[in-house]
């Protein structure tokens, strides 16, 4: 099934270099819009990218990723002419974006430096041009796109296309809710934490330990351990929980605070560096332990939690609304979703515990109150799972996959205008392509308007 251009994720290549130490001595101008230029160190860079994403390499890479450069400059080149609006704090955020993602690849904002052999503030101040013209292109394809719609007959039409040997299988899928208590720890453990936390304050005020030392060996932070509790964190960054935040930027460099508590648990932290709303920061997370008479006290509330809906006193969303303490409904609602964010899921998406549920709890039924350890929050809890329905194992069709193939139908349909506006706009450009990209079947279209641009 053919897709809608990647450009919202690849677009400007040349920013793929966005932290690439290595510089190309003797490098080559292979395409020109307007007064932009294409290098041919901007494909290389972007298929080195891929591979070391994992991203599959396609077949004539060279071809295909200098096709979408050439289109995302055409964008960029419209949108300025159309005076589409980009604010200088939406390219800022973008850059401290990806600065926040080599950090979280390379350990620190140091390790990134050394990396690249520039500072922080130069290898945003090298992207922002490049950042700028990313935004203006997603921009201009948004404006060509957003208003396309597909109609039922349009969704049909495109699931019969679709040659019947080629329609993929999916397995039996999912649609599970569940309801989630954390119980909460007694005062006295609560209590031991802090004491626990306390100490190692001392110990590295004392200078007897290091924060990293204690941090690798004490925090119960799973993506931090090992990495001496470090993180790069923005004060902005609403995916930071806010006494995390305010904790950290309350200090001074070095400065360790005191215990606190987060939705996590407790923490301490400490500062080691700050610029504006940027930190790195090291934190020792630990998480009281709870004990079986909580957890029984948590197995009885959604116990009768449970009674409700059995007895169709309250809706699963409602009961979910009201009584689960798991954060990530408030965002994607109460139900497990798969890997592109969907509500059917396949069993090797789950965790076991909910996979020995499946057989045992009837469609539209609802288990017992199950105890658990949640890998996420690393919170022992207790869960009530909701099987509201499944799909059997079954070959693409357009009853049971009806969303999926509207998707597919909607992205060919976007290309489709894409391709469509790219026609009538791409001889208002100046192109010029190098003639041995030029044998590319793939760019003849380019080849052509640099002729036709020429030629006039």
């Amino acid at each position: 099934m053919k897709k809608l251009l990647i450009l919202l994720a690849i677009t400007a290549v040349s920013a793929t270099s966005f932290a690439q130490q290595k510089k190309v001595v003797a490098d080559q101008i292979i395409a020109v819009v307007g007064d932009r230029i294409i290098l041919k160190s901007d494909i290389t860079n972007a298929i080195g990218d891929m591979a070391r994403q994992g991203a599959a390499i396609p077949e004539n890479a060279n071809c295909s990723i200098l096709d979408q450069a050439l289109v995302s400059k055409v964008l960029m080149m419209q949108a300025i002419k159309d005076s589409l609006p980009i604010s200088d704090d939406e390219i800022e955020a973008e850059l401290d974006q990806r600065v926040r993602y080599f950090v979280s690849q390379y350990g620190s904002k140091e390790a990134v430096e050394q990396m690249a052999g520039k500072s922080i503030y130069q290898i945003k101040d090298d992207a922002r041009e490049s950042v700028r013209e990313t935004k203006l292109a997603q921009s201009m394809q948004r404006k060509v796109v957003d208003g396309v719609k597909v109609t039922p007959t349009e969704v049909k039409a495109y699931f019969e296309k679709i040659p019947k040997d080629s329609l993929p299988f999916f397995e039996a899928e999912y649609q599970v809710g569940q309801i989630v208590s954390f119980p909460k720890a007694s005062r006295d453990m609560e209590t031991y934490v802090v004491g626990e936390l306390s100490n190692y304050k001392r110990q590295v005020e004392a200078k007897t330990s290091t924060f990293e030392s204690l941090a690798n060996r004490y925090t119960e932070d799973p993506g931090s351990k090992g990495k001496g509790g470090q993180y790069q964190i923005n004060r902005v960054d609403k995916s930071w929980d806010p006494a995390f935040v305010n904790a950290a930027f309350r200090l001074k460099e070095g400065q360790v605070s005191n215990p606190f508590k987060s939705k996590f648990g407790y923490h301490i932290v400490q500062l080691v560096e700050r610029n504006g709303d940027e930190a790195t920061v090291r934190h020792i997370l630990r998480i009281p332990p709870v004990n079986e008479e909580e957890i029984a006290e948590a197995t009885k509330l959604l116990d009768s939690v449970r009674k409700l809906l059995v007895d169709g006193k309250m809706d699963f969303n409602t009961a979910a609304g009201k009584y689960s303490d798991d954060e990530a409904q408030k965002f994607a609602g109460p139900y497990l979703m798969n890997r592109n964010g969907e509500s059917l899921v396949s069993i090797d998406e789950m965790d076991k515990s909910v996979v020995a549920v499946l057989d045992k709890v009837p469609l539209g039924g609802y288990s017992q109150p199950l105890a658990y350890t949640d890998e996420r929050a690393q919170k022992k809890g207790v869960r009530l799972l909701y099987i509201k329905s499944k799909s059997e194992p079954h070959r693409m069709n357009i009853k049971d996959d009806y969303n999926r193939i509207s998707s597919a139908a909607l992205e060919e349909k976007k290309y489709k205008a894409l391709e469509k506006w790219l026609a009538t706009h791409i001889d208002s450009h100046y192109i010029m392509l190098d003639p041995e990209e030029a044998s590319c079947p793939l760019l003849k279209k380019w080849a052509d308007a640099a002729k036709t641009y020429a030629a006039n």
